[in-house]
């Protein structure tokens, strides 16, 4: 077993000088104006209102509170998780080594459906990138057992034009070799890059962590315009620039599920990952994120719950308000999972399996188990049959995954979101695609 170091988490307080400086200031106030204090309590209302706004401010700014008025227990679980909050990271990734039997969850075997013929019952057949799975197919996949299930990448006849998502022969041998990788993904320029603060990454990261950023052509154009031009071997910074040809999907936002949901399959020699969404960036160590949310919690699946929302369907209703996606597919999904037994969260309830059903999903930490890898699948193909909006399609993947599992438990730790922003910083998108209206 591996001797962590751990050091208890430290909060000081501090105490406001301008505190102190108010507090003289009404006594003199009270002083030499006690006939006129209701001066000094308009004085302390007009104070309060400047000191607030700042900080309401960055509440409602923040990810989808856009323009939203939120009631009294929003605002509470808002303030909650931006409550500081610190994370007990090892001093240096020299003092973790990983547990000798870290991986040894659930074994069993997966292969992928690679490729699919032409039905001889219909005439009419596309090629799809996540292939065409039957509700049967789609059942039997979520059991935990040896199988060939649909996960993305599956291509037509030979006579059908591929379905894409084209790389680089250079880039496919380096991503062979990666075992830890860190990732994200721009597509349709709708991000500048964020390149990962190189004063918080160790040597030993930089030397054996794969930083590697997925993006088209229209990308790297702008990006080469904007100054950021690859060296010799691909990359800018940390970040190896893998350019993607030929977009599965017409919907940006759909293309960059598969780097976001499918890393095993792009890196099929990683042990381990991390996803951050490219609005994010990567301010701590990645091999002292694993440690602290992956071996030390001995979990396979790392993500943070939302700020604020923890049920599905409140989540779908703020999609249709914000015009996420179009409204009657939304519908139609959270139909298709209430009839499949998905249940509105209730935060009284102990016995809930996770503290909420809707994650902050813009980072993601993994071990490349196979009941990781299975979830990563089946939560890919709800996106591909739905939605786009990962968020109302992750509770349900893992209820169901749990529940026709019952002895083969999936470790999966859903942190506070506090714990997110102390590891990433947040930035506006450079412009948002336009949601998909299919």
């Amino acid at each position: 077993m591996t001797v962590f170091k751990h050091h208890g988490e430290m909060s000081t307080e501090k105490r406001s000088e301008n505190g102190f400086r108010v507090v003289h200031l009404g006594r003199r106030f009270g002083r030499f104006y006690r006939q006129r204090s209701w001066h000094w309590v308009f004085f302390l209302a007009a104070l309060f209102l400047m000191c607030s706004v700042p900080f309401a401010f960055k509440f409602f700014s923040h990810g989808n509170l856009e323009n939203r008025a939120l009631n009294t227990r929003e605002v509470q679980e808002v303030i909650s998780e931006y409550l500081p909050c610190t994370i007990g990271f090892s001093e240096s990734v020299t003092e973790i080594v990983e547990l000798k039997d870290f991986m040894n969850f659930s074994r069993f075997s997966l292969d992928y459906i690679e490729k699919e013929d032409k039905p001889s019952t219909t005439n009419f057949f596309e090629p799809r990138f996540g292939g065409h799975q039957s509700l049967q197919e789609r059942e039997k996949s979520f059991y935990a057992e040896n199988q060939t299930l649909h996960c993305g990448f599956v291509k037509g006849p030979p006579q059908f034009p591929s379905t894409t998502f084209d790389l680089d022969e250079r880039d496919r041998t380096y991503m062979n070799t990666c075992e830890v990788v860190v990732s994200s993904c721009i597509f349709g320029s709708s991000d500048f890059l964020r390149r990962p603060t190189s004063r918080t990454i160790s040597e030993f990261s930089k030397k054996n962590v794969c930083f590697v950023m997925f993006v088209d052509e229209k990308t790297l154009l702008t990006l080469s315009s904007e100054g950021n031009i690859p060296d010799d071997e691909g990359h800018i910074g940390l970040w190896r620039i893998v350019v993607v040809k030929n977009l599965p999907y017409k919907d940006m936002r759909k293309t960059g599920k598969v780097p976001k949901l499918l890393p095993h399959r792009l890196f099929p020699s990683s042990r381990y990952s991390i996803w951050l969404d490219s609005k994010l960036r990567l301010q701590a160590d990645p091999m002292l994120i694993i440690e602290f949310f992956l071996w030390r919690t001995r979990s396979e699946y790392a993500i943070s719950n939302h700020y604020v929302r923890h049920c599905v369907w409140e989540e779908a209703l703020r999609n249709k308000f914000l015009n996420k996606y179009n409204h009657t597919a939304i519908d139609e999904q959270i139909i298709f999972y209430q009839s499949d037994g998905l249940t509105k969260f209730d935060p009284s309830d102990p016995n809930n399996p996770l503290p909420s059903y809707v994650p902050e999903a813009s980072f993601i930490v993994r071990a490349h188990t196979p009941m990781s890898n299975l979830f990563s699948c089946l939560w890919f193909n709800e996106v591909d049959r739905f939605t786009t909006r990962d968020q109302l399609s992750f509770a349900y993947t893992y209820l169901k995954l749990r529940r026709m599992n019952p002895e083969k438990p999936f470790y999966l730790n859903m942190f506070k979101d506090c714990e997110r922003r102390q590891m990433v910083k947040l930035f506006k998108h450079r412009q948002l695609s336009p949601p998909s209206v299919t």
